[in-house]
């Protein structure tokens, strides 16, 4: 039988980002900007792309800068318009969400990214839904939540995004025990959630985007704690290992930006500044130029 197309997405954005402090004490790390975009813009974008049509934002207190990112703005639309500037009202657009179509639900305490997802059940129902960390941006000719979907519609079950990491760094992630490698698709037997180096059962992990099954509400219905005592989202995909639908891992084509780190924010400013025709010239001038005075005083 042909899987239920995907229209549903969870954004789990109830963090305090204290790794950007004191950015963070006054506005939520979902609407720090990549360029001149918010990080949340970039999952928007994506989920679009894969033909998502409900946005579900598991938030908490301080976060109504975020819902106030996708509101119409009258007065300025109104305003660019009085001045001509037709293509900013163009790219003003893209952060307009049709009413109806953004649910808010709050994540009173914070106890790990499966509570989180567990808090949206209802809004889910007994649908498939997509998950997507704005922390993890991802650079993709084709955007990796529509290469899942589209893997998606050959397997069902859940499927988690995966790409490959050193051993050293195994302990950082949920990592992929692999039962039959297809190649960009692998069947799955086991997950593990930061295991040590020596212990991790490959070398893919998983990162921040999803495609589970309502069965994987149910198994967070339990309230198991996992790893640092939270309730973990992948013990309870893990659970559905062996069992009618399965669980797969995708090898997404694209390049994956930790923005949720100071280092991976910088990195991915630099990638996708060089990548905008209007700022790569100047901006990659500036590069070099820092580079060879760096070299000169070394």
């Amino acid at each position: 039988m042909k899987p239920k197309k995907v229209t549903k997405a969870v954004f789990p954005v109830a963090g305090l980002g204290t790794r950007f402090l004191p950015a963070t004490k006054s506005i939520p790390k979902e609407i720090m900007t990549l360029v001149d975009r918010p990080l949340i813009q970039y999952a928007i974008d994506e989920a679009r792309a894969a033909g998502i049509k409900e946005f579900i934002f598991v938030t908490s207190r301080g976060k109504s800068a975020l819902e106030d990112y996708f509101d119409n703005a009258p007065e300025l639309e109104s305003e660019l318009r009085r001045k001509g500037k037709t293509e900013m009202l163009e790219v003003l657009k893209d952060t307009n969400m049709d009413s109806g179509a953004i649910a808010y639900v709050r994540q009173n305490r914070p106890m790990g990214l499966g509570h989180a997802v567990w808090c949206a059940r209802r809004l889910i129902g007994d649908e498939p839904f997509a998950v997507l960390l704005p922390d993890d941006v991802i650079a993709a000719e084709k955007p990796c939540l529509q290469q899942m979907v589209e893997a998606y519609a050959q397997t069902g079950g859940c499927m988690v995004a995966a790409m490959e990491v050193p051993p050293a760094r195994a302990s950082s992630y949920g990592v992929l025990d692999i039962k039959n490698d297809l190649g960009a698709i692998v069947e799955v037997k086991g997950m593990v959630e930061k295991p040590k180096a020596e212990e991790a059962p490959s070398n893919l992990a998983v990162i921040g985007r999803y495609i589970l099954t309502p069965q994987v509400l149910n198994n967070l219905n339990r309230m198991k704690q996992g790893a640092g005592g939270e309730i973990q989202l992948t013990d309870a995909i893990a659970e559905e290992v062996g069992g009618k639908a399965g669980v797969y891992g995708y090898r997404f084509r694209g390049q994956r930006y930790d923005c949720g780190s100071k280092a991976g924010f910088l990195q991915a400013t630099v990638a996708f500044g060089l990548s905008r025709p209007d700022l790569c010239e100047e901006f990659g001038a500036y590069l070099n130029d820092m580079i060879v005075q760096r070299q000169a005083a070394q």
